[in-house]
């Protein structure tokens, strides 16, 4: 089967507005910008499977994409391969100097932007080893193939879109006590960005692997900007990460098989909620058009509940006990679903838990000739992370710390609020909103995949997405594009949209009690591939982003 790959001759036609009539032999893709979509269909040509575009797309993001793309950060793949589910945790992990009161003063109180900004916010990173896993147990093409395109962006330099350059400026006060402007501050659109010492990091990693940067010169540069920058992260913590294999959640839903994050993601879990609940409440969803006054309520009903159960239960569970199964379990959601009140409001501080999350992370989604699939989501966390670049290196590290409850009760960045499971501990990974899913048909083949940055409203976007799929038969391009909602509990009656909602619908919510607001951030860059009831693939990117959708025939000659 690989070696025909080899033998093939690769046709590619760029989805614009219409599906793609694909013919057998197909891969799709929706990525977050145009320069990886051209390495990835690229790595079809010469013969590689869907992990091996999600690894050079991942590398390739880290020059092209620096406000989410990155060795300096981590994420979670989900791999369904040859009929079988895999997830890799690459997420970051605390420094072994890290404390619960890490980020408060001698008041116990947080000030300013301790967690966000500078060094001492991030994680010890996990990207470059997650790939290498993923590389090792799924790839066919070298290591040293799947990093060149990422190499040669870096090397010879990208021409930088407008909309690059106008995040960088919106950047630059917020990142002022970092190095961020040395290295980004004379970014202009339309004119060529090199990195060279990004690419000789990349060189580096191509030639020796995970090995240069948690143990070689790449760590060694990492650690002496940690010293000279009141960081955590210690050559220890760099020896010591580890990518670890996890089981995905599996969760049954219609008639078909939802594959999506474990923790330390919230993600999975609230999903799969949503999308049952969903289902226990079809008497009152039956006949609501999309995003209507009555929709968006019931949404934002189910989030209530669920943003409440993540908040005081859910945390890494290698470091504490996590009652998934009963979280999970039928009657339990069938509990919470029973308390939704479809004619009004329920109010906050009575949505209990009830047993006893940049906007700039990216996600792109993948499928191969095989039948395959790669649902990647990794992230810096906020927009270029904690804007603090490895001098000598070129990347950027995270702020992910800040995912972590810095103070129980106090909310993060994206205004989620989190308890004692998800406080800091060394060597914790803190908990993510990354959700990666794919969505199986009843004989096991693959129907869907999807996946979203946006913080804490990726939770929301992923299960939308999925919605607006099954139950409004929406094309992928149009599922890419459509106005979503977002309901988080805190802040209190709080609706979030974007990019639009007609005024009646805004007016109706707000009669009912609701706070109704655009979203801060563009909510989500969904990347969607989507099998089509004829059997072929189409593949949607948000239009609003600067990503792109492919759909490409494989042929022999």
């Amino acid at each position: 089967m690989l070696s025909l790959f080899a033998r093939c001759l690769l046709i590619v036609s760029l989805i614009v507005s219409v599906s793609v009539h694909a013919k057998p032999n197909q891969f799709a893709l929706a990525v977050p910008d145009h320069f990886a979509a051209d390495v990835a269909e690229q790595v079809f040509a010469d013969g590689g499977n869907a992990v091996d575009a999600a690894i050079a797309v991942g590398f390739s993001l880290a020059v092209t994409y620096p406000e989410a793309g990155n060795l300096g950060g981590g994420g979670f793949m989900l791999i369904y391969f040859e009929g079988e589910p895999y997830f890799i945790d690459y997420r970051e992990m605390a420094p072994g100097a890290a404390f619960p009161e890490l980020y408060l003063n001698e008041n116990g109180n947080v000030v300013g932007h301790p967690s966000l900004v500078g060094h001492r916010a991030a994680g010890v990173p996990g990207t470059v080893m997650g790939m290498w896993e993923a590389h090792q147990r799924f790839a066919t093409l070298p290591w040293q193939r799947l990093l060149a395109p990422a190499i040669n962006l870096a090397k010879q330099g990208f021409i930088v879109p407008e909309q690059l350059q106008q995040h960088i400026e919106e950047s630059l006060d917020f990142f002022a006590p970092t190095n961020f402007a040395d290295y980004y501050g004379a970014v202009k659109g339309g004119e060529r960005l090199q990195q060279l010492a990004l690419a000789n990091t990349l060189e580096r990693i191509a030639e020796r692997g995970p090995d240069d940067f948690y143990h070689g010169d790449t760590a060694k540069l990492l650690v002496a900007s940690m010293q000279a920058n009141d960081g955590l992260i210690t050559m220890d913590d760099l020896a010591n990460y580890r990518a670890i294999w996890r089981a995905p959640v599996a969760a049954s839903w219609r008639d078909k098989t939802l594959l999506t994050a474990p923790l330390p993601s919230s993600g999975g879990i609230a999903v799969s909620s949503l999308l049952t609940m969903r289902d226990l409440l079809s008497e009152q969803f039956k006949g609501l058009p999309h995003n209507s006054v009555s929709y968006v309520h019931l949404l934002a009903e189910m989030e209530k509940r669920v943003y409440a159960d993540r908040g005081e239960y859910l945390g890494d569970s290698d470091f504490v006990e996590v009652a998934v199964s009963e979280l999970l379990d039928p009657a339990y959601i069938a509990k919470r679903a029973a308390q939704v009140n479809p004619k009004a409001i329920s109010k906050t501080a009575k949505v209990r838990p009830g047993l006893y999350e940049s906007p700039q992370t990216t996600h792109y989604s993948i499928v191969d000739a095989e039948g395959n699939a790669v649902s990647n989501t990794y992230t810096l966390n906020l927009s270029f992370g904690s804007g603090a670049v490895v001098e000598g290196a070129g990347f950027l590290l995270n702020n992910e710390m800040d995912d972590f409850s810095i103070k129980p009760g106090v909310p993060n960045a994206y205004g989620v609020i989190g308890g004692r499971a998800n406080q800091i501990q060394p060597g914790k990974r803190m908990l993510s909103s990354m959700t990666p899913t794919i969505v199986l048909h009843a004989n096991s083949r693959v129907d869907m995949v999807t996946g979203s940055p946006g913080g804490s409203t990726i939770i929301t976007t992923v299960m939308q997405s999925i919605l607006n799929n099954y139950d409004f038969a929406m094309s992928a391009e149009d599922i890419a594009a459509a106005e979503r909602v977002h309901h988080q509990l805190y802040p209190e009656n709080l609706i979030t949209y974007h990019p639009s909602l007609p005024q009646s619908v805004i007016d109706g919510l707000v009669a009912m009690g609701y706070r109704v607001e655009q979203h801060p951030w563009t909510m989500g860059d969904l990347q969607v591939v989507l099998r089509k009831a004829d059997g072929d693939w189409s593949a949607g990117s948000d239009p609003r982003g600067r990503g792109a959708a492919v759909v490409g025939e494989i042929t022999l000659q």
